[in-house]
């Protein structure tokens, strides 16, 4: 005869989902790129207002940088990759993307 055994799962565990952790998308201040053009680029990626675009470009002219966004690390890789699309030309010269990057957010 065989004896069966029957094992009961514990209830008791505790289930912790971890979240990731967010990321600031940051753009930089230059020498470069007319305010004009930070606002518009801020304005077609975020979906920001005009008012919330120049604040943060203001933001980022007067202290050398400003966190524009934060979240998820593969949305904030995605957001720095479209601003990256937008190139300012002025004539005849193609100036480039404005500079910006992520970077972990505290906390």
């Amino acid at each position: 005869m065989v004896e069966t055994i029957t094992v009961q799962p514990r209830t008791d565990q505790k289930v912790r989902n971890r979240l990731c952790p967010p990321y600031h998308v940051v753009i930089f201040n230059d020498d470069h790129h007319t305010m004009e053009f930070v606002v518009m680029v801020l304005t077609r990626v975020f979906g920001y207002t005009l008012e919330r675009s120049v604040q943060l470009m203001l933001e980022a002219h007067h202290s050398g940088r400003a966190v524009v966004w934060t979240g998820a690390k593969e949305v904030a890789e995605l957001k720095v990759d479209q601003i990256r699309t937008y190139h300012e030309k002025r004539d005849g010269r193609d100036l480039g993307p404005l500079n910006c990057s992520i970077e972990p957010a505290e906390g």
